[in-house]
C-alpha cells in the first residue's frame, strides 16, 4: 500500500512538471509540440494507473 501512495505521489509530480513545461511552451520559452506529448502522457499514465483494478473475468 505504501508503494502505491509513492508511486501515486510521483506521478502527480511529474504531471505537475509537465504543466510548467507547457506554460513555458504556451509562452515560447519551451517548444511546445514537445512540451505538449509529455503533458498528455503523463496524464494519459495516471489515468490508465488509477483505473487499473482487479476486474472479476469469469469462472
Amino acid at each position: 500500500m505504501k508503494m502505491k501512495k509513492l508511486t501515486i505521489a510521483m506521478m502527480i509530480l511529474f504531471i505537475l512538471f509537465s504543466f510548467v513545461l507547457n506554460i513555458l511552451g504556451l509562452m515560447k520559452l519551451f517548444p511546445i509540440y514537445i512540451s505538449s506529448p509529455i503533458l498528455f502522457l503523463s496524464v494519459f499514465i495516471f489515468i490508465t494507473f488509477m483505473n487499473d483494478r482487479k476486474k472479476f473475468k469469469g469462472f
